[in-house]
């Protein structure tokens, strides 16, 4: 032992003074020799030599590599070493790789070091350097991991290793990032967007995907360090369309041969990869998108054929089922998909019966039981339609005699003389009615036909008959389970429960006794059922209303023993840890005693319960009385809160029709004006035209213009226009007529003036002339007279129109402004209604602030008064406890109760 001390000085005093390359390197080569067997002697006295050499002989690539063997030799672990006896018993070699990695790193240059020779492409540096850095994170992980960290180019430089074109390079440094990447969700981010993924992928596929070697796993493995709870990295997985590119992985032959034993790793890792995405611990928005993307890229219909498959080994079957549960958990999308799911037998069956058959087969192996349990309760949760279909195979007019369904398999699995399959079958159903009250009612329609000659029984009443019977603590656990959630929430089955007459005194003597450790929890479980009969219930039953089944259990059990027995579930070791997660995951069968669901139905019923029971009937009724007071004074509130809805939308209506009757109105007003001035200006042109004596033609005009301001327009009124041309025509011609006359009559007076032969002729002539002329004249001037007059006529008459329209348009105006102001006085009123609604309502909401504050305020002395109860009960206790000091004779209140109890039974003889 000392000759091997003095020759690794010797060799450490030649690292350190030899001027000569030569001889250093064969130094450092003999030191490598002896780390193997005296690594404690080599690193106690070389670590720093060797580190000097890394940094100034970096040109020499065969003394680096030298170095580095001999530093990995000292930090890993792997090392086959025969150390000589003495030295093995006292140190452990574990011990000596941590002790010799934490003095490597306590000088951060070292590791900065380290990666910088990463960057060397000589094989004999590059692969010392990966191998030594995975020893270092083996030994000291979380200390390295923060070094690379703040490293520039660190974590790249690690990448880089990937793309290398030597295999044992590229899968040293697979196993190099394996080591990197644990528990630091900082570094698996970096190494993620350095394009892993990608790389990854790449190679998985290089490699022959399922069928490829252990190259194939490792690439897993650190998959899974990236994306196991680690939300950014599962998202950058399914927005690279990554997703799509797994479905590959799970295409298998039709023959299923050749399964070895690294083909079923690689399909093990690859299907955990999957749930890793889709697991419910996950965000559920992240979730939901990854089984969306399962299901468009056909990964989900993948797995299903996996599923059905035959030949498939056990453990890849199993996990392919707890994987096609977690991919259809929740997505109403994927849950019908599976529904339609088929087994290709002959004829076909749906896929979700033969898991069943394989369910309540005692022969199936117990981790295929509870991975199709698994998969039924994914299949239901919040599938309210999956539900109402396995409601319906139980239901008599849905029973189909030729084919099995899924409720026989229950009904036959929850009544079976195996108690697993009694718990998995009662678990399964109580998975169809949760949170769903239509199936519970619908599931007390299921009638079963227990023995030839007989009558059949509801399934609720065969449920606590098998409970009566004293059956294993399994299988009554399992139907305590589907009984609590059958019941709760629906008060139709708790009086379907109450109305058999054994129930209740069953459950209360199961409570009562004293059992042992093993039955303890089935008397939490009925504690726990018949709290649900005291707060779901409507008092329907006369005999078991609220009130007197708390009376019942305040005398036959005690309210104190009552609590205790049901907060015994709560604190049951099974029940904290089925609590953990939705799978059911036990070592054995003898351990499946709760479901996941089932143990957050327990934490909210435990404290309503519990609460109920401790309430007394004058408190019950005082709430009774104060919910319905705030009922009545939230009913008041909302009734007045929809008459100031309705309100304030017919006021808005009213708004409305005002702003369109004041836009009439104005409309109206201008319409007036405009007219009102026009007849002023035709009345005008009337006049001048009637003073100087316009033609015909103009008068035409003007009242042409007065049937423009009237709306009518000159052009349309065609007929009135042919008529007045037919009149001027007419009056032309006889103008014609009688100037033809006059001339005629003209030229008889000049011929008449040429025959003077007597004066008496003449005057005779000339007053003939003068009697012919006036009364030729006269018809002329009376035609004329009467043009005139007709047109004057006709003017007047449009004149006294349009006064009389303006008196109309006048009435109507007036009848407008009328409206106006009756609207004006609704809306005032309408005002006044508001403000006195919303001052009712403030009224209201303060009266309801009061009442709270009573309540509270009551609730408040309540407490004070049971501490000072309590406090007088101590003093009670300590006086009594003096009195017996000093000898007197005092009744404890045992005795008391037990007087108390002859008492009661007494009087029950009397009664009787």
């Amino acid at each position: 032992m000392d000759g091997a001390v003095h020759e690794v000085q010797k060799l450490c005093d030649r690292v350190a003074s030899s001027t000569l390359l030569d001889d250093r390197r064969d130094a450092v080569r003999a030191l490598k020799a002896l780390s193997k067997k005296y690594r404690l002697e080599v690193g106690s006295q070389a670590m720093e030599h060797l580190v000097n050499v890394l940094q100034t002989d970096r040109s020499d690539s065969e003394i680096i590599g030298y170095a580095l063997d001999t530093l990995c030799n000292l930090i890993s672990n792997d090392v086959e070493e025969e150390e000589p006896e003495e030295n093995a018993q006292k140190t452990n070699s574990d011990d000596l790789a941590g002790q010799f990695a934490e003095i490597y790193i306590k000088n951060q240059e070292n590791l900065t070091l380290l990666l910088s020779l990463l960057e060397e492409f000589d094989f004999h540096v590059r692969w010392p350097a990966v191998k030594l850095l995975t020893a270092l994170l083996k030994n000291q992980g979380p200390q390295v991991q923060q070094i690379i960290l703040v490293s520039p180019l660190g974590v790249s430089r690690m990448m880089d290793l990937l793309a290398d074109s030597r295999e044992v390079i590229r899968n040293d440094g697979l196993l190099l990032l394996q080591q990197l990447t644990k528990a630091n969700a900082a570094i698996q981010k970096i190494v993620a967007f350095e394009n892993a993924f990608e790389r990854l992928l790449d190679i998985i596929t290089e490699e022959g995907m399922s069928d490829g070697g252990i190259v194939v796993e490792d690439c897993l493995l650190l998959l899974l360090n990236l994306m196991k709870n680690n939300s950014s990295n599962q998202n950058f997985f399914k927005e690279g369309s990554y997703i799509q590119r797994m479905k590959p992985w799970f295409e298998v032959a039709e023959d299923n041969s050749g399964w070895s034993a690294q083909k079923v790793t690689n399909l093990h890792l690859m299907l955990q990869l999957v749930r890793v995405l889709v697991s419910p611990v996950n965000p559920p928005g992240a979730t939901s998108n990854c089984q969306k993307s399962a299901f468009q890229c056909g990964l989900l219909q993948q797995l299903c054929i996996i599923l059905m498959a035959t030949g498939v080994p056990a453990d890849i079957l199993t996990e392919t089922i707890n994987t096609v549960s977690e991919v259809i958990r929740g997505s109403q999308v994927n849950q019908d998909y599976f529904a339609s799911v088929n087994a290709p037998s002959n004829p076909p069956r749906p896929a979700i019966v033969v898991l069943l058959m394989s369910m309540v087969n005692e022969r199936q192996p117990f981790v295929l039981r509870c991975a199709v349990l698994y998969c039924f309760q994914c299949f239901l949760y919040k599938n309210q339609k999956g539900q109402g279909e396995i409601v319906a195979t139980l239901l008599p007019a849905t029973i189909d005699a030729n084919s099995i369904s899924a409720g026989q398999l229950l009904c036959g699995g929850l009544f079976s003389t195996d108690s697993l399959s009694n718990w998995c079958a009662a678990v399964a159903l109580a998975h169809a009615l949760q949170d769903n009250s239509i199936q519970k009612e619908q599931l007390l329609r299921v009638q079963l036909a227990t023995s030839l000659g007989n009558p059949p029984v509801s399934l609720l009443q065969q449920c606590t008959n098998i409970l009566s019977q004293g059956s294993k603590v399994q299988t009554r656990v399992g139907l305590l389970m589907l009984l609590s959630t059958w019941m709760t929430n629906c008060p139709i089955a708790v009086t379907h429960f109450l109305h058999n007459q054994t129930n209740v005194p069953f459950l209360t003597a199961q409570i009562s006794e004293n059992l042992g450790e093993e039955e303890q929890l089935v008397q939490g479980l009925c504690a726990l059922l018949l709290g649900i009969c005291i707060y779901y219930n409507e008092n329907s039953l006369e005999n078991y209303t609220k009130e007197k089944l708390k009376q019942l259990i305040e005398k036959r059990i005690g309210k104190e023993i009552f609590i205790e027995k049901l907060a015994y579930i709560s604190k049951h070791e099974l029940y904290s840890r089925a609590g953990q997660k939705p799978q059911p995951s036990y070592n054995s069968p003898e351990q499946m005693l709760f479901d996941h669901e089932f143990t957050k139905l327990v934490k909210e019923l435990e404290v309503l319960i519990t609460k109920a029971v401790q309430k007394s009937s004058e408190d019950e009724k005082k709430e009774e009385e104060v919910k319905k007071s705030l009922e009545q004074h939230d009913s008041i509130v909302n009734q007045y809160k929809e008459l100031i809805r309705e309100q304030d939308m017919q006021l808005n209506e009213l708004k409305k029709q005002v702003t369109a009757l004041t836009n009439q109105n104005e409309q109206g007003q201008t319409t007036i004006s405009q007219q009102t001035s026009q007849i002023q200006q035709l009345r005008d042109q009337y006049n001048l035209l009637k003073v100087q004596g316009k033609p015909l033609e103009s008068q035409h005009h003007i009242h042409n213009e007065a049937a423009q301001i009237n709306g009518i327009q000159p052009k349309a009124d065609t007929e009135e226009i042919g008529r007045l041309r037919e009149e001027i025509e007419k009056l032309k011609k006889q103008h014609v007529v009688l100037e033809g006359q006059l001339a005629e009559k003209e030229s008889v007076i000049d011929k008449l003036r040429t025959i003077q032969t007597t004066g008496n002729a003449a005057e005779v002539y000339t007053n003939i002339a003068g009697e012919h002329s006036t009364e030729l004249c006269k018809p002329v001037a009376t035609a004329e007279a009467a043009s005139g007059d007709n047109d004057s006529a006709a003017a007047l008459m449009k004149i006294t129109q349009l006064e009389s329209r303006l008196t109309a348009l006048d009435d109507e105006n007036q009848k407008l402004k009328d409206q106006v102001k009756l609207l004006t006085d609704e809306k005032k009123t309408l005002y006044q209604q508001l403000a006195s609604t919303n001052s009712t309502v403030a009224i209201l909401e303060t009266d309801k602030r009061k009442l709270q504050q009573e309540v509270t305020e009551s609730k408040k002395e309540q407490d004070d008064l049971l501490v000072l109860l309590a406090d007088q009960d101590q003093k009670i206790f300590a006086f009594k406890n003096k009195l017996k000091e000093l000898g007197e004779p005092v009744e404890d209140e045992d005795d008391l109760e037990s007087a108390d109890q002859e008492d009661d039974d007494d009087d029950d003889d009397e009664l009787s």
